[in-house]
């Protein structure tokens, strides 16, 4: 079984966000970032509109950026925004009833779920994007130690 990318991609694109101040991107900028198709980015942005946490605009001068400080947009928001519910589906038939695991393991399982949801969700709402990028940052800097060792040219933030 795979598990679903969406929360971290979406929060890829909100610390780029972050990391470009209020400069709008546009989805062929973030989808350089985070290599993959600008639709699934433009698809992703509409998500994160309807939850408030971008604002976008067409046209020749449009593109994305972040509707509030990204010390108020929790990954706990992203993560309701972008992947829904429970971190885990039961099984979609009934189980048999005659068995005694299977006649009880629904209610079981919910009670888990639950708990598991429930952890997930303060350790989401205890981090923010902002937190993300402060995270980041010794990260780049490291990049950037390593890029100019080898000749390479430095810069501390992507040029989108």
């Amino acid at each position: 079984m795979s598990s679903s990318s969406r929360f971290a991609v979406a929060v890829h694109v909100l610390t780029l966000m972050a990391w470009s101040d209020d400069e709008s991107l546009k989805s062929e900028q973030i989808a350089e970032s985070v290599n993959t198709n600008p639709v699934v980015i433009r698809r992703m942005l509409c998500e994160l509109a309807e939850d408030k946490l971008v604002v976008s605009h067409t046209g020749a001068t449009g593109g994305s950026r972040l509707a509030r400080d990204p010390g108020q947009i929790r990954l706990l928001d992203v993560y309701r925004a972008v992947e829904g519910t429970d971190v885990f589906s039961l099984h979609p038939k009934r189980p048999s009833h005659r068995c005694p695991v299977g006649a009880t393991i629904g209610p079981v399982l919910k009670d888990v779920r639950g708990e598991i949801d429930s952890a997930i969700e303060d350790v989401l709402a205890g981090i923010t994007i902002e937190d993300i990028v402060r995270r980041l940052k010794p990260s780049v800097q490291r990049s950037d130690v390593r890029k100019k060792r080898a000749g390479a040219t430095s810069r501390s933030a992507p040029s989108y």
